[in-house]
């Protein structure tokens, strides 16, 4: 695969910065197009697909900016990849995903079931992790599918940036049916890549941050960047770094071309609980000033743990990976 963006990638990308530039607000991306990218042309978006989602996200991520943007992105994303056109959400709703559950891996076959009653369906079944739940329609992977139900009641979960989450408890619930279960697995997929694009702009903004600090901090009479031993450790936060953005661009390409990505996804999503690690080596380069909740640094930290718990951690991953191999 190229892994340079084409031209219209590279505007987005460039739309993207300057906007978060000015303000980290979602009335901005959302005047600005940029939540609705992957909703189809004929429903007002720009039809593009994943690796365009994977920009704008990595831009979400490069600022630390806690917003709807990942899981509204990937949901509209599904829903066209899945000829659910006429299901799109108007302007500004709400639309999230449902695709972990309890003590099953992101990438196990959903236990969630779902029934046909009369014309519609109701599914049951338990969902955690569900980010940015309130007042939204919840797409939800189910064993016989891909279902989208209203607005569920859930219960709030605690995360590190504290950006909303819930547990949603389905019971007999009404749904629309989006699509089969085939639908069910690329929805992880997506949803993986997703996470995986954003922590890389997370990490990115991080290894920013840090190296600007080690090149004006002091020690000694030198700055920190000239001792070895910080040479290395900011070099290894560059490889892991280097690392996510080839295995998450791969993952997203794959998708984009409607190739098996099951691999690339994994180890994408493994990458993304190894940029954990290299948030603890930002942290420790910068001292005590990494610590303090009121420094930038705080936030990329605290968002790379959040993505990393939406995946289920590195650990998860490499039982994945294992199968794969």
């Amino acid at each position: 695969m190229d892994f340079n963006l084409d031209e219209t990638q590279r505007e987005l990308q460039r739309l993207a910065a300057e906007v978060l530039a000015k303000d980290v607000d979602e009335e901005r991306l959302s005047q600005a197009g940029l939540l609705s990218v992957c909703v189809p042309e004929e429903a007002g978006g720009a039809g593009l697909g994943p690796v365009e989602m994977a920009v704008v996200l990595r831009e979400v991520g490069a600022r630390a900016a806690a917003l709807p943007a990942l899981p509204l992105l990937a949901a509209q994303l599904i829903m066209a990849r899945h000829g659910a056109r006429d299901l799109q959400r108007p302007p500004g709703a709400r639309l999230t995903l449902a695709v972990r559950e309890p003590g099953a891996p992101l990438h196990a076959p959903p236990r969630t079931t779902a029934v046909q009653a009369g014309d519609g369906w109701t599914v049951t079944g338990r969902k955690t992790r569900v980010p940015y739940p309130d007042g939204a329609a919840v797409l939800v992977t189910a064993e016989q599918g891909l279902f989208l139900v209203e607005s569920p009641a859930g219960t709030p979960e605690h995360t590190s940036t504290g950006e909303p989450a819930a547990t949603i408890a389905l019971e007999a619930a009404p749904a629309e049916r989006i699509a089969g279960p085939e639908a069910a697995h690329d929805a992880a997929h997506v949803f993986t890549a997703a996470v995986a694009a954003q922590a890389s702009g997370v990490l990115a903004g991080a290894l920013e941050l840090t190296t600007g600090h080690i090149k004006r901090r002091r020690q000694f009479g030198r700055a920190l960047a000239e001792f070895q031993a910080v040479t290395m450790q900011i070099a290894d936060v560059y490889i892991a770094g280097r690392a996510l953005d080839v295995a998450m661009w791969s993952a997203a390409w794959r998708l984009s071309e409607g190739l098996p990505a099951g691999r690339d996804v994994a180890l994408a999503a493994y990458h993304v609980g190894e940029a954990v690690k290299a948030l603890y080596t930002c942290q420790h380069l910068h001292g005590g000033l990494g610590l303090d909740a009121t420094y930038p640094l705080h936030r990329y930290f605290a968002q790379a743990g959040h993505l990393s718990h939406l995946l289920g951690g590195a650990d998860a991953q490499l039982d994945l990976i294992g199968a794969l191999v």
